[in-house]
């Protein structure tokens, strides 16, 4: 017998949104947030949050988003319901729900050296799975505040589900930002999962230009280019606003960052990016045959990188150039996965470590940050610039804290309090994503766009 036990899909949370206000600086206030999701593909909003009275003691089935209970029925929201339902362990709709995960996981390839890693991996493939909608829709977590597409974590969700061999969805979640790429080559801050810009007064963060470029780019070279081919007019659209946006001092312009507040300064969560798409854009451009732009891309990044080390380097990479501003994880996205090995970004990198320390043993975005508390998906980038640039010791103590800071369905939270509970939502995407990357360069050597690098770097031979 199924008893309803939430009338609470997608579609609830985005009413709940109305009722609550938007904003960063409210998502603190909101209601109690969920620590898992469940869910199907048959429409956009047929998914639902859990939440922890519903899930006290719950624990998903291996290869499913199927949660049991202590008491040994399943959780789930069936297709066409309206909410959760608790069922017995043998109700046919459940145990089909989990067949289907199941044969979608073994799709693709799961990553991890071990049984434990390849639980982490696969508990963040099945979340990132329901986070994306069908129309490639990656929604950021399941909960009001989070329900909406943000174009950096969506682009790295499509990276992730590339690296694990599920192609057809990082497809579509390209195409779907493509299909919302404003008229100048830029995005908005974040959509709603039909397309619709939010309109809540954010300005555009430019960063999501670098990551698309690079996401579609890291894709193609998954073994798809024919995604580069079908992406490549917003691709050409999207690095054209990149370079436009560098100023005389070579630097993109002062704006929010993926703190998403703004700086009067120039920031590195903004140029490095962009570096990168820059450097994807042109190698992309070369393999589709566009011998101009690729030079052009190209000759731009270049510009791009002698600025960040006449602004940046001095200080260690600091958030901004001025001193003050502190270190900052994307200080990470400088090296291996996203450039090539540099003594000097390793040596800064490695620096950020202490001064972006929660006294919990994970990261803040930076040194400045004001709340001693750490978000995992800043730890995770230390984690994958560790297994990209060959440190397995420090991937592997990463991974373990990240591992250990789960909230309790297995799911990524965005944060951890000073005193070690998860806190915030879970799951959190971009989380699942970077950590699925970091498992995979733990495998193989991920390849880096190396377009435009300054000839005092290491230029690496090209991979794949």
């Amino acid at each position: 017998m199924r008893h309803l036990v939430r009338r609470a899909t997608g579609g609830a949370l985005i009413f709940l949104l109305l009722l609550l206000g938007t904003g960063a600086l409210q998502r603190d206030h909101a209601p109690p947030k969920p620590v898992g999701i469940t869910g199907d593909h048959s429409s956009l909003e047929s998914f639902a949050p859990v939440y922890p009275s519903e899930a006290e003691g719950a624990r998903y089935l291996p290869g499913s988003s199927v949660l049991r209970l202590p008491g040994g029925d399943l959780l789930y929201l069936p297709s066409g319901e309206s909410g959760l339902v608790r069922v017995p362990a043998s109700d046919p709709g459940a145990r089909e729900a989990i067949r289907e995960s199941r044969a979608w996981l073994r799709s693709g390839n799961i990553p991890g050296a071990n049984e434990a890693e390849r639980a982490l991996a696969e508990r963040a493939l099945l979340d990132l799975r329901l986070l994306t909608r069908p129309n490639g829709a990656s929604i950021a977590a399941p909960h009001p505040g989070w329900n909406y597409v943000w174009p950096r974590d969506a682009s790295w969700a499509a990276a992730a589900f590339a690296v694990t061999g599920h192609r057809e969805e990082a497809r579509s979640i390209l195409h779907f930002l493509a299909s919302v790429q404003r008229e100048d080559g830029t995005w908005e801050a974040r959509y709603h999962i039909t397309g619709e810009p939010v309109a809540d007064g954010r300005a555009p963060q430019l960063d999501g230009n670098g990551w698309f470029l690079w996401s579609v780019w890291f894709c193609s070279k998954m073994g798809e280019w024919e995604i580069g081919r079908e992406l490549w007019p917003a691709a050409r659209k999207a690095a054209g606003a990149a370079a436009a946006s560098l100023g005389r001092d070579g630097l993109p312009p002062p704006g929010p960052d993926y703190w998403e507040t703004p700086t009067e300064e120039p920031n590195l969560g903004t140029a490095a990016p962009l570096l990168t798409g820059l450097r994807a854009a042109s190698d992309l451009a070369r393999r589709l045959g566009e011998g101009r732009a690729a030079e052009r891309y190209a000759a731009a990044a270049v510009e791009l990188d002698a600025a960040i080390e006449r602004s940046f380097a001095p200080n260690g990479y600091s958030r901004t150039p001025d001193p003050e501003s502190g270190a900052d994880s994307a200080v990470a996205w400088l090296g291996p996965p996203f450039a090539p090995e540099d003594p000097q970004v390793r040596r800064s990198i490695e620096a950020a470590i202490s001064g972006l320390a929660a006294t919990n043993g994970g990261l803040r975005p930076g040194e400045n940050w004001r709340f001693n508390e750490a978000w995992t998906p800043e730890t995770a980038f230390f984690a994958l610039s560790a297994a990209a640039g060959g440190d397995e010791v420090a991937a592997g103590r990463w991974l373990r804290w990240l591992a250990e800071h789960r909230a309790p369905t297995g799911s990524f939270p965005e944060k951890v309090a000073a005193d070690g509970r998860p806190v915030s939502v879970a799951p959190l995407g971009w989380t699942g994503a970077v950590v699925l990357l970091t498992l995979a360069a733990r495998e193989e050597r991920l390849p880096v766009p190396v377009a435009g690098v300054r000839d005092t770097r290491h230029n690496p031979s090209e991979e794949r």
